[in-house]
């Protein structure tokens, strides 16, 4: 007889959880009150206030972060793909058509590009053809950024971890919650920035409350955040595959 009832008491419970599922896919069933933050890490009761501050908390505090997606800044959209951590970073950046490869070490900055990207803007070169000689030689090669040179504080901005979060993760307006939501098969948090013009962030429930993708305000690009936490290996290149251009980087 136990064993009959327990039988019952199971198909009761898969009854109830399949008559949930039904209601979660919109055919109108009522009656389920199913705690959406149950086994999650809570930040999901928290004010939007709140979890933004857990989350910038959280990215600070961890020394790694893969960093995809689209940032509209100046005029220009670049499409960024970076590993980053505090003593450096390595990854790709493309903007007007042209990719280069990013390399930072502590504070020395390499850039690895093809010859078309060394190539003056307008394309041109003079009748010795010096310019396509030069770009040549830099072709698919790391070029070493002088510090003191324009570029590198450019070029180093997309590698720098701290400066790059602190510049993204940020909601413009009043904030507020929109509901759950899910990124990449985690559960998330969405918080809003006057309901969504001034940016939106999904936060993960799951684990550490990391920021898993954020919208931009005035649609200046949406970044996905992962590999949180997960080391991977920094060095410089070798010297086979530096070239030293000096003090200063050709026009490109």
């Amino acid at each position: 007889m136990t064993a009959i009832a327990q039988g019952r008491t199971h198909r009761r419970a898969a009854l109830v959880s399949a008559m949930c599922a039904l209601a979660v896919t919109g055919l109108g069933l009522t009656g389920c009150s199913e705690d959406p933050d149950a086994g999650t890490n809570g930040v999901g009761k928290l004010a939007a206030d709140k979890i933004q501050a857990k989350t910038r908390a959280a990215a600070a505090a961890v020394d790694a972060v893969r960093l995809s997606g689209t940032v509209v800044a100046g005029g220009k959209s670049y499409k960024l793909d970076m590993s980053l951590k505090s003593d450096g970073a390595t990854g790709s950046v493309t903007a007007e058509g042209a990719t280069f490869h990013l390399l930072r070490v502590d504070e020395e900055l390499y850039l690895k590009a093809d010859a078309a990207f060394w190539k003056h803007e307008d394309g041109a070169s003079d009748d010795t053809g010096s310019d396509d000689a030069a770009a040549g030689k830099l072709d698919d090669k790391y070029v070493k950024v002088p510090t003191g040179d324009p570029s590198y504080k450019k070029f180093s901005g997309f590698t720098d971890k701290d400066l790059l979060l602190d510049g993204v993760l940020t909601l413009h307006g009043s904030l507020d919650k929109d509901g759950h939501h899910e990124q990449a098969g985690v559960r998330t948090i969405r918080i809003t920035g006057d309901g969504g013009s001034g940016g939106t962030l999904d936060v993960s429930l799951e684990g550490k409350p990391y920021p898993l993708r954020l919208v931009r305000a005035g649609g200046a690009g949406t970044l996905t955040f992962s590999a949180w936490g997960k080391d991977f290996a920094l060095k410089e290149p070798a010297e086979s595959e530096t070239v030293d251009y000096g003090k200063e980087l050709p026009t490109s």
